[in-house]
């Protein structure tokens, strides 16, 4: 079994971040950062175990405005007229916080935790955090690896109308609603048949649903996104080792943005994986978890 420490809250770059640990303490240093309203468990703890075997310091944590991270203030529920101005006028989203500032938390979330550098591994939105990251302080990042994420760049072809439905829907208001909406949105999400996990989404909607939901804090997340524009320019400078992981029947993310960034990226490896969507179900997990071990070791083996 490999050593697992319970969540802690730190102070990291003005706020509170609430992360777990997996694996030994002088292990590679490896940072899973989660996407849009989505807690740190949405790393299987299995999947961050499993990591942990392979040798690495897993920390998982949940993003500002998420879980048991500080919840922040202000901002409107996003609208579709907004959007609109934003795909044909480029005009921009007003927002809170940008992925600077979210790139900031993680790494003032390493200083806490006394890591000097690390690897990052982001999914979605926690791709583009780990992007912007080794764009801003590249001597903290070891190796990058973006799964099921973009580079912002505006065209990209946009995510299926269910999809898109899905992000704009209104927050459910009871419990019961929320296990509901939980459920379907996996199912869109995945884009496939998974029964495995459907068995277990139950489960993860009550865990989810007990450590807090913040539906405010997503749509701060979600004009973050859109108000940080594209990135696609700048990560043409990126020296860090990057691995993009991106599923072939993504409908939130197209699967042109995960080819988008390794493309933007200097030596960028790409792994299309068949039939995944946006989700890390667990019949990926071997592959996936290979390609991250092969990808953070070789990087750490080289810069040794």
């Amino acid at each position: 079994m490999t050593a697992h420490q319970p969540p802690h809250t730190v102070r990291a770059n003005g706020i509170d971040i609430c992360y777990e640990a997996f694996g030994n303490d002088n292990a590679e240093p490896l940072l899973l950062i989660m996407g849009l309203g989505a807690q740190m468990i949405h790393w299987d703890d299995g999947f961050c175990e499993q990591l942990a075997a392979r040798g690495f310091r897993v920390i998982r944590f949940d993003n500002r405005d998420i879980g048991k991270s500080s919840h922040l203030t202000g901002g409107k529920r996003l609208t579709p007229l907004e959007l609109l101005k934003l795909r044909f006028l480029r005009i921009p989203v007003a927002a809170t916080y940008k992925l600077i500032d979210m790139a900031k938390d993680t790494v003032g979330l390493m200083d806490a935790l006394g890591i000097k550098s690390g690897h990052l591994v982001g999914a979605s939105m926690g791709g583009m955090i780990a992007q912007e990251v080794a764009l801003s302080f590249p001597h903290r990042v070891r190796s990058l690896t973006s799964i099921m994420s973009t580079t912002g760049n505006p065209r990209i072809p946009p995510p299926t109308r269910e999809a898109a439905a899905m992000l704009m829907a209104p927050p459910p208001r009871s419990k019961e609603e929320f296990i509901i909406r939980f459920g379907q949105t996996w199912k869109i999400l995945r884009a496939g048949s998974f029964p495995e996990e459907e068995a277990l989404d139950l489960g993860r909607a009550e865990r989810v649903f007990a450590r807090g939901l913040n539906p405010a804090g997503v749509g701060r997340q979600l004009r973050a996104v859109l108000a940080s524009g594209s990135r696609k320019e700048r990560l043409h400078s990126v020296k860090t080792p990057t691995l993009v992981i991106h599923g072939t029947v993504d409908p939130l993310v197209h699967p042109e943005g995960g080819k988008d960034t390794a493309a933007s990226i200097p030596n960028a490896k790409l792994l299309m994986i068949e039939g995944m969507g946006h989700a890390l179900p667990m019949r990926f997990w071997p592959e996936i978890i290979d390609a991250i071990d092969k990808h953070a070791h070789g990087a750490a083996a080289q810069a040794a």
